[in-house]
């Protein structure tokens, strides 16, 4: 297990509150079915949540309505008594998030690696300044691009792909079409390049429900400007099909160093034939000892079962958490661009880079080609999940549907579109390849209770378990705690209608450090947990995205605040705990310090 910096954060404070009922008894930790203890009477603290569909201060204050929702905040047992949480239920005020204020874009405080103050000009991700914005119409077409698998091109391909990205390269680097440019576009949305126009707040286009819409967007418009470089309206980018056995290694057509697709600041470990790793550890990332490649092609997809499936039945789930005109970053991801989209960045990025460029870090991922095909991917998983499911559909929020982005188009022209017109790929005239999709029924399975006889499998081994009491915590250890659930013995309409859901709330650490910490539940000290099992239940991780937006005087430091949504429904179930009274959560720091403000269980319909 990877060390843990010694320096804490600060403690953020917490209320005890003496408006509950405090009759009830312990929460005993380890008993099969968790019942309560009647030896001691628990404390309850009240920990203040934030609510993510909650915004002060949008220009609008349009009241919304938030959706019912029942909460049961955690209850810590045994030994130390039991913490429980309440659900403010407040109103939510909202607008959408508008365009970038242009005017205000600055230059992150990154230092660059040598290599690219020679090969690039001073970093800046600001786009070219125009005033004139058009509004976004959508194209015509006779039929429909076709994006093909990456591992699946031909030579043909290969030379139309090549000759493009070349032209793209040579476009001067004020052109807004030049690669330069394309790169910079996710270092401003992405590194807080940008406030939102009319709002003292930064912009942020990760860890919310905004994510998949605006890279949709970014590569509409990538494809379009390679099209027209090489006269061809029926150009198509090629997607990193790492969902699939066949797809789960860097494609071949990116690792030629003679070609425009090539970019030397990846890992060199990592070149082909190495598989992915979905959910890749570097603090314990060794040839030696990591999973062989069949092994790790069947924890990919189980890995992508659990994404796409199990952690992924509510739009919020999937797309990420409310984020509004007004309000602060980082609300929350959805499962998808946790996991695999960010393992995936981390895993591709050069660790002999002071950032791990070119994917390892938001500012610098946009300059490597790969960066595109993998985001392809990203945008087809979101049209596959889609299929999956009828429950599975957008947010129809005005809030989510009427958010703005600017892009450049192929003919220069700055274009203002909306969330709204991004959610149909067909009506953008592309669509995916079709290729066999492996992990549907992939389904991970409980672990067994035999002690592994592989003391360098990578998985979630750990020493006895240690109970908190109460929160905020430092997660400087692996630490377990029991969380009380709001009902038992759910019917199947029941779970139907709403699922279970483990937050983990209030996530923080600085932002110019990346965190990774693991969550399982209900696991049992002999066991040795890995991402093929079902109490592996999900994992936070987080890519370098350093953001210091100087134009906004009311922050007071550079710390991230967000949150984890895990699904609990199908992992009960398989684990037979569906009569329990509560679960055991346990937290496993990989790397980085985090601060963690409490634990929960939600019905979310």
């Amino acid at each position: 297990m990877a060390s843990i910096p010694s320096s804490p954060l600060s403690l953020m404070s917490f209320n005890v509150s003496s408006n509950f009922n405090t009759s009830s008894s312990l929460l005993y930790p380890f008993s099969q079915k968790h019942r309560p203890s009647k030896n001691r009477k628990p404390k309850h603290h009240q920990i203040a949540c934030t609510s993510n569909d909650t915004n002060q201060n949008s220009p609008k204050e349009q009241e919304q309505k938030s959706s019912p929702r029942r909460n049961v905040l955690i209850g810590l047992g045994g030994l130390y008594g039991a913490t429980t949480f309440t659900n403010n239920n407040s109103l939510a005020f909202g607008a959408p998030v508008p365009i970038p204020d242009l005017t205000s874009c600055v230059v992150p405080p990154i230092e660059l690696p040598d290599d690219m103050k020679i090969i690039n000009p001073p970093l800046s991700c600001c786009p070219p300044f125009s005033s004139d914005i058009i509004d976004f119409k959508f194209p015509t077409f006779k039929k429909l691009r076709v994006r093909p698998a990456a591992q699946l091109v031909n030579d043909d391909y290969f030379a139309k792909y090549n000759k493009a990205l070349e032209l793209m390269r040579a476009l001067p680097n004020d052109d807004p079409r030049s690669f330069y440019q394309q790169a910079n576009i996710h270092c401003a949305y992405c590194v807080g390049g940008y406030t939102q126009k009319g709002y003292d707040a930064e912009l942020q286009v990760h860890n919310s429900w905004l994510f998949l819409p605006f890279h949709r967007w970014y590569l509409y418009f990538y494809e379009r400007i390679l099209g027209s470089l090489i006269n061809d309206p029926t150009f198509a980018i090629p997607f990193w099909n790492w969902d699939a056995p066949d797809g789960m290694q860097i494609p071949s057509i990116f690792t030629n160093p003679n070609s425009s697709l090539y970019d030397p600041r990846r890992n060199p470990s990592h070149q082909p034939p190495t598989i992915v790793d979905l959910n890749y550890n570097k603090a314990n990332d060794n040839p030696a000892t990591n999973p062989s490649a069949e092994e790790q092609i069947k924890i990919n997809l189980t890995w992508m079962h659990k994404q796409m499936i199990s952690n992924s039945k509510t739009n919020r789930q999937f797309l990420g958490s409310p984020y509004r005109g007004g309000d602060t970053p980082f609300k929350g991801a959805g499962s998808l661009e946790n996991i695999p989209h960010t393992p995936i960045h981390i895993w591709t990025g050069d660790p002999r880079q002071p950032h791990g460029e070119d994917m390892g870090h938001f500012y610098a991922a946009g300059r490597d080609p790969l960066f595109y095909a993998h985001h392809a991917n990203v945008d087809r998983m979101w049209s596959v999940w889609k299929t999956l499911g009828k429950k599975r559909k957008d947010f129809t929020d005005p809030d989510w549907l009427e958010s703005e982005f600017l892009f450049y188009d192929e003919n220069k022209n700055l274009v203002k579109v909306k969330v709204k017109d991004s959610a149909n790929d067909r009506k953008l005239g592309y669509v995916y390849q079709d290729v066999d999709i492996p992990w549907i029924k992939y389904k991970s399975k409980p672990s067994r209770r035999v002690k592994s006889k592989d003391k360098n499998k990578s998985s979630a081994q750990r020493p006895s378990k240690k109970l908190v009491d109460k929160f905020p915590i430092v997660l400087d250890s692996i630490v377990s705690i029991i969380v009380k659930r709001p009902k038992k013995s759910r019917n199947s309409k029941e779970k139907e209608d709403e699922e279970e859901i483990l937050v983990i709330d209030g996530i923080e650490y600085d932002n110019k450090t990346e965190v990774k910490f693991d969550v399982i539940v209900n696991d049992e000290d002999d066991k040795v947990i890995g991402g093929e099992n079902t109490e592996f239940a999900g994992t936070y991780v987080s890519v370098l995205h350093v953001h210091d937006h100087g134009k906004n005087k009311k922050k007071k430091n550079n710390n991230i605040v967000t949150c984890l949504r895990l699904g609990l429904t199908d992992l009960l179930e398989d684990l037979k705990a569906d009569d329990d009274d509560s679960i055991v959560v346990t937290l496993i720091p990989r790397y980085g310090l985090v601060k963690i403000s409490g634990i929960k269980i939600e019905l979310e319909d």
